[in-house]
């Protein structure tokens, strides 16, 4: 058999690893018969893990746009010259891309007799792809947040503190989703997935992402996916009507949602007022538990150096007034060796 699609949406993950859902897909394959998703493929993975590898790992962003995968054309132009030197790239994206070009405005032909491909060309052609996609590696760093735990202000103390108090938490709601928003590398997402609890963490930082994915696969944990979610402008509903794909409001809610130092973030970094914040949480989530950081925090005062403090209002008792309109405070725990709060929220 063959597949005569191969959109990157057909791929979901299940337990952990990616899987092929759309067994119709499939089809008999015919001796002769060149494969008639090359295209799709090269434009929805192997162009995207080019750009990626090759460029800049911020091009991933360019599939938002492209529902159908990243116009050959386009990957070529941005890929560095020293991929021409490579003789996959070169053949399944920069020769692609001319030989699409070339033929996109002549009528279609009828193949002549014997002119296909053998099944052995066609076997050829799939080991290429697979070993252009096997070389492609791109190295967690250099990114803001890829080493976060490394240069946190927690004593051990604190630190040991904050994970009894949400695993406890955890333990007394019994969720069976959670998201984390701003996980990381996924350290406390885990207290929730290592219980078996169906767990999403999003990150906006690619290397943390990418350090959390390869745990998971060199770990074989099945009850996590780490996903690229830039909070600020997360995933908007695309494709026809806007139906064809969910935003990420449209899939929640989860049982229980983590903000673990991510109110601060949004707050201040971004200029979220905190009324919108309780709004935008009690959209998403029956429980919450968030980590409130003060001014008086030294990484607060490391962004507010940068800036003009017009926060007047982003204060502990501000913070609960907005929160109690949507949330009921059911405990709040003062971190130990920290300004810190944590607070166990549930949506009224």
């Amino acid at each position: 058999m063959a597949l005569k699609d191969a959109s990157a949406y057909n791929i979901q993950f299940h337990k952990g690893k990616p899987i092929l859902i759309d067994t119709l897909s499939f089809e008999i394959y015919e001796e002769g018969r060149p494969w008639v998703a090359y295209r799709q493929f090269c434009q929805h993975f192997l162009a995207p893990l080019a750009l990626m590898a090759k460029t800049d790992i911020r091009l991933s962003q360019l599939l938002r746009v492209h529902i159908d995968g990243l116009p050959l054309d386009l990957a070529s132009r941005l890929l560095p010259n020293k991929t021409r030197f490579d003789f996959g790239l070169m053949a399944h994206i920069h020769l692609h891309a001319q030989a699409l070009l070339r033929y996109a405005n002549k009528p279609p032909t009828t193949p002549q007799q014997g002119r296909g491909m053998s099944k052995q060309s066609l076997l050829g052609l799939i080991g290429n792809i697979e070993n252009t996609v096997s070389k492609l590696e791109w190295k967690p760093a250099g990114t803001e947040w890829g080493d976060y735990y490394a240069i946190t202000n927690y004593t051990d103390a604190a630190f040991t503190q904050k994970r009894e108090i949400v695993s406890e938490w955890m333990n007394r709601v019994s969720p069976l989703s959670l998201w984390d928003l701003g996980a990381n590398n996924g350290f406390f997402t885990r207290l929730a997935s290592d219980k078996g609890v169906n767990s999403i963490a999003f990150d906006g930082d690619p290397a943390a992402v990418e350090q959390n994915y390869r745990k998971l696969k060199a770990d074989n944990e099945q009850s996590i996916l780490p996903l690229l979610l830039d909070l600020t402008n997360p995933s908007p509903s695309i494709g026809w009507h806007e139906r064809e794909r969910e935003s990420f409001l449209a899939r929640s809610p989860a049982d229980m949602i983590l903000a673990l130092a991510l109110i601060h973030h949004l707050a201040i970094s971004n200029n979220v007022p905190l009324q919108h914040l309780a709004n935008f949480f009690q959209d998403i989530g029956r429980w919450v538990v968030i980590e409130f950081v003060p001014k008086s925090d030294s990484q607060v005062q490391k962004m507010l150096k940068t800036r003009v403090d017009i926060f007047e209002n982003y204060s502990e008792s501000e913070f609960e007034n907005a929160f109690k309109k949507y949330f009921v405070i059911h405990e709040k725990v003062d971190i130990r060796e920290s300004t810190r709060h944590l607070y166990l929220l549930e949506k009224r």
